[in-house]
């Protein structure tokens, strides 16, 4: 028996979407198995620039589809965004007229390197799949992103198509507008496939607990709003005690009753599926196969006393106490979607204002709401988030203001059009977070960031517009500029945190994460290991078998990842509001 009700009738084209760390990515790998292993033709594609299904399918994947070993007719991609950015820019250079010479060419190659070109590559491969480029498969899975970077890649369907229908102009990000123009139908036909429930599943995916599921309601309405209305909910992880004596295991229970008792009416309504919680690593086609099945492999419990002994690493406080002495500086949360970035943000923010320093926390994640979490004013603690919707209309009112001044009517419209390119957004996000690093010469600043796969292209962009510029200086200027790149490397400007869960994919995850940083010359400060168990008591068996799987991933960390590390315990409910924050912040009394 299947525990997932998409499984029953499945439409050619299979969504995951949802808050970060809700387990997307295995019920994509799982319903993809499960399609295959009926003898179907099926392409599971992760849309995640950082995805993780190599670990997950214990396979080495590209940005073409590859057999999965063991699984007959199953294949698996990622969409590589600067492989796909690439194979863009020689597509668009390849269109250009013979008679452009190789400056032209070069200008044009430097206006697609941002990442308003990763992120429209990206699309494209994305689009070229519902596109008629099935190749044959009955059904293709997409892995996505966490929600707010899914929510874009599903829109962008309905802006380029409203954008190309209005614009014969090119969009100055893009470079040359032919490459785009020719391919309206295309984009055109992507949306038609989106919005028909013949075609397309959505499976929102959720945790049982109020933050996620305050997440999914908020995507299944804006998905409403693009017209992707065939919709289901699977609810990942629920957790039922076996022994109602144990206090750990029956608060985790009760906790998970409650929040689905308040869901929200737009999420009732929606067909709903429960996929329990379980004690083993979900990497590999045994595990996977057993997360939908009704019957999974052994538990492996621990019986030792090594279970309950609490693990020696330094608490929160710690860090809080090491960033304080600064008095000034940038310090960024980084991680994989819900390992909890918000909530350690939040809780360094409140540490440091407490210890007597001005802290402006903001975030970058479109799908993030900082204030959820701090819920009132604290003195020194301003806070706020990078709205993107408000960010473009105050980046395309100050362009129209300096380039617009001296245009005829024309001429503005011309502009107003180029404007109009979904494009602008990225810009003007990237304008907003130069702006708020900067700040950080005089004041804590703690930003908690987008999911991993989202900061790396707000990272990219940011190395791009650093390139660009010192290309531009006189030699023997670039002394005099100091661009947030820079700031960023600089060890005594910027502190990064990465956040990170004592589970395999997130611990692999935050390193790959740990690398890619280190490329870009810049060295994380310390790692945080959030929401472990080790030392919360229970006797439960399954989380027990958790436990024991925990430490291993904490002994990885301070082993040889990480150059400080430090420990988040379990709560039995997320830490909401000034009062909670310090608990985790401030030394105990």
């Amino acid at each position: 028996m299947l525990r997932l009700r998409a499984l029953n009738a499945p439409t050619p084209f299979l969504f995951f979407t949802g808050k970060g760390g809700v387990g997307k990515t295995s019920l994509a790998c799982a319903t993809a198995i499960s399609l295959a292993d009926r003898g179907l033709r099926v392409l599971l594609v992760s849309t995640d620039p950082a995805s993780n299904l190599n670990e997950m399918l214990e396979v080495e994947l590209t940005d073409s589809p590859v057999p999965v070993p063991n699984a007959a007719g199953l294949f698996a991609m990622n969409i590589d965004p600067e492989t796909a950015a690439e194979s863009y820019r020689a597509r668009v250079l390849e269109q250009l007229e013979p008679t452009v010479t190789d400056q032209e060419r070069s200008t044009i190659r430097e206006q697609l390197s941002g990442a308003c070109t990763t992120e429209i590559a990206a699309f494209d491969e994305f689009v070229g799949l519902l596109d008629g480029d099935r190749a044959g498969y009955d059904h293709i899975i997409f892995d996505t992103a966490p929600t707010g970077h899914t929510l874009r890649l599903l829109s962008l369907p309905k802006a380029w198509t409203g954008f190309l229908k209005d614009n014969s102009r090119g969009a100055s990000c893009l470079g040359p507008h032919s490459g785009l123009k020719m391919q309206e139908d295309r984009f055109r036909q992507a949306l038609q496939a989106l919005s028909d429930p013949r075609r397309t599943t959505v499976v929102l995916v959720t945790r049982a607990d109020r933050s996620a599921i305050r997440e999914a309601a908020r995507t299944s309405s804006e998905l409403d709003g693009l017209n992707l209305t065939n919709q289901t909910l699977a609810v990942n992880g629920r957790f039922h005690a076996t022994d109602p004596t144990d206090a750990v295991a029956s608060s985790l229970e009760r906790d998970q009753d409650e929040a689905l008792a308040s869901m929200p009416d737009s999420l009732r309504k929606l067909p709903r599926d429960e996929i329990p919680l379980v004690g083993f690593d979900i990497v590999g086609l045994a595990a996977l196969r057993a997360v939908l099945s009704s019957s999974g492999p052994r538990l492996e419990t621990s019986t030792g006393e090594q279970v309950g002994v609490p693990v020696d690493v330094q608490g929160l406080d710690r860090l809080v106490d090491d960033i304080a002495h600064r008095n000034r500086g940038l310090i960024m949360v980084m991680g994989k979607g819900g390992v909890g970035k918000t909530t350690i943000a939040a809780a360094i923010a409140v540490g440091l204002a407490r210890r007597g320093h001005a802290v402006h926390l903001s975030t970058t994640d479109p799908a993030a709401h900082v204030t959820d979490v701090v819920d009132a004013a604290s003195p020194g603690l301003t806070v706020d988030r990078i709205d993107p919707r408000r960010e473009t209309e105050r980046y395309v009112a100050k362009i129209l203001a300096s380039r617009g001044r001296d245009l005829d009517e024309q001429g503005k419209a011309l502009l107003l059009e180029d404007l109009a390119s979904p494009c602008t957004e990225e810009v003007a996000v990237f304008h907003a977070f130069s702006h708020v690093v900067a700040e950080a010469r005089s004041a804590f600043v703690v930003l908690d960031t987008a999911p991993t796969g989202h900061t790396l292209l707000l990272l990219d962009a940011t190395g791009a517009y650093h390139r660009q510029l010192t290309s531009q200086l006189e030699p023997g200027g670039a002394g005099r500029v100091i661009t947030p790149l820079m700031r960023l490397q600089d060890s005594t400007y910027t502190q990064i945190i990465l956040v990170t869960l004592p589970e395999t994919t997130p611990v692999s995850e935050a390193a790959a994460l740990q690398e890619d940083l280190r490329r870009a010359g810049i060295e994380p400060f310390g790692w945080v290991i959030n929401k472990c168990l080790a030392a919360s008591g229970t006797r439960d068996p399954l989380l027990r078998a958790r436990i024991a799987r925990e430490r291993m991933q904490i002994a990885r960390v301070q082993d040889g990842l990480a150059k400080r590390a430090f420990i988040m315990a379990w709560r039995s409910k997320p830490p909401i509001g000034i009062e909670e924050l310090e608990t985790l912040s401030m030394p105990s009394s």
